[in-house]
């Protein structure tokens, strides 16, 4: 029997979804059972307890989590973020509620065998209830108390093979998409860098030493599916320098209504017979495709790669052949300075893996040090670079800048020039704008 009535809580069971509130109270009579004969290292209650404070914050209208301040396990200072309840007595069941992040691996392809055996550990020596995945990307474990970090660690790292994810101010664990590997629109083998930087990185994902937290996410194509352009400090989006290709024979069979538009995703409506004028061509961003006869036609120089184009018609357009990614940064939810997206800094940049990644690693090597000497505490990339102009983040990254890297024309305060990069310095091009305006 339930400790704690809930009547707010239970009214979010009365809807037509799926409720947490559901799955916790499962999980609480669970554990009350002992349906899994275990021998529980922390309060059976837990579940219950969790259910009681939630009600009272919801009753009182604020948190009753107190701030956790840095708990972790011997050598790592990131991976565990605690939790701390205001109310030990009423809720002793969590007294602690520290929360373990579990690095997930690249394009979170798990065995279930794997999964079982840290869901063993949590039933054992945490409350059971986990997230998967967190906006991080890892698995989160929720709630477990100080005693047991280490055990929880012990088991992860020399049982399981696997290792805690980032917290605090350091490398967040890194999030990719699903790439190569199931994905046909995908520039490059987004696994294999994830899982690459992941390995390369251990001593930033675990030891914080940044001014905040810093995000890596890598998305195969423009499609974005892992939302780098918006979430991370530094975005991997794939992209080519080529053209797109063109099945001519398949454009056709879409125009004819033999393939239905955008992969078949909505075979079940009828949206009409398909018009490529209306549907691909008059929504292209640039204007740089158009039919010549029965042929269709792009301007490859004005493209912007945003696949509008080839997601309505995946059989008749293709990615280039010369691929790669673009880097962007700079991009976070709001914290000190409102939400920001990324800003492009490198417009094509290969992936290769037989050198190491090496450009990509120097970008990130340049762009930290930088960071680490100018950024302010709790200051993240994107606030840094517009506390202290792009143009800074392109000299600590020995770039000259382009035109690509203007976000709106007239507008972008990023790009100043300086005298000596001015032939004839600044005399000259005040003498031919005074001689303009004469004429």
């Amino acid at each position: 029997m339930a400790k704690h009535e809930t009547p707010m809580l239970d009214e979010l069971e009365s809807g037509p979804w799926p409720s947490f509130v559901s799955d916790m109270k499962q999980e609480a009579e669970a554990r009350a059972k002992n349906v899994n004969n275990v021998e529980y290292q922390i309060p059976v209650d837990v579940v219950d307890d969790l259910l009681g404070v939630l009600e009272l914050s919801y009753k009182h209208g604020r948190t009753h989590w107190k701030h956790g301040g840095i708990v972790g396990v011997f050598g790592y200072g990131g991976g565990v973020i605690g939790r701390y309840c205001d109310q030990p007595q009423e809720f002793p069941g969590v007294a602690h509620f520290h929360t373990v992040r579990v690095a997930q691996p690249a394009g979170k392809y798990y065995t279930s065998e794997y999964l079982r055996q840290i869901m063993d550990v949590w039933d054992l020596r945490g409350s059971g209830l986990t997230n998967m995945h967190g906006s991080t990307g890892d698995i989160v474990l929720l709630g477990t108390r100080t005693e047991q970090l280490e055990e929880i660690f012990y088991d992860l790292t020399h049982k399981y093979n696997t290792d805690l994810g980032g917290s605090g101010s350091n490398l967040r664990t890194p999030a990719d998409c699903l790439g190569t590997s199931r994905c046909e629109y995908s520039c490059y083998d987004t696994n294999a860098l994830c899982h690459f930087l992941t390995n390369e990185f251990q001593d930033e994902l675990h030891r914080p030493a940044f001014p905040y937290k810093f995000k890596f996410k890598f998305d195969g194509c423009p499609n974005c599916c892992v939302a780098s352009l918006a979430r991370s400090d530094m975005a991997f989006i794939g992209t080519w320098k080529d053209d797109i290709r063109i099945d001519q024979e398949a454009v056709q069979a879409y125009i004819g209504g033999e393939i239905p538009p955008n992969g078949g995703a909505h075979a079940g409506r009828d949206w009409g017979k398909f018009d490529i004028q209306k549907e691909v061509i008059d929504l292209c961003p640039t204007g740089c495709m158009w039919m010549d006869g029965n042929e269709l036609k792009i301007n490859n120089k004005e493209c912007t790669r945003c696949m509008h184009c080839i997601n309505a018609m995946p059989r008749a357009l293709r990615i280039g052949e010369d691929t790669g990614c673009s880097i962007l940064v700079g991009a976070k939810a709001p914290i000190l300075d409102g939400q920001q997206m990324g800003s492009l800094l490198v417009p094509f940049v290969e992936v290769n893996p037989d050198n190491d990644y090496e450009a990509i690693i120097n970008y990130i090597d340049k762009i930290w040090d930088w960071w680490m000497m100018e950024g302010k505490n709790r200051e993240r990339l994107g606030e840094t670079i517009r506390r202290l102009s792009f143009q800074k983040l392109l000299e600590a990254c020995d770039m000259e800048a382009d035109v690509r890297h203007v976000a709106y024309p007239r507008e972008n305060p990023y790009i100043f020039w300086k005298e000596e990069e001015v032939p004839g310095g600044w005399d000259r091009d005040v003498k031919e704008f005074r001689k303009y305006h004469q004429r």
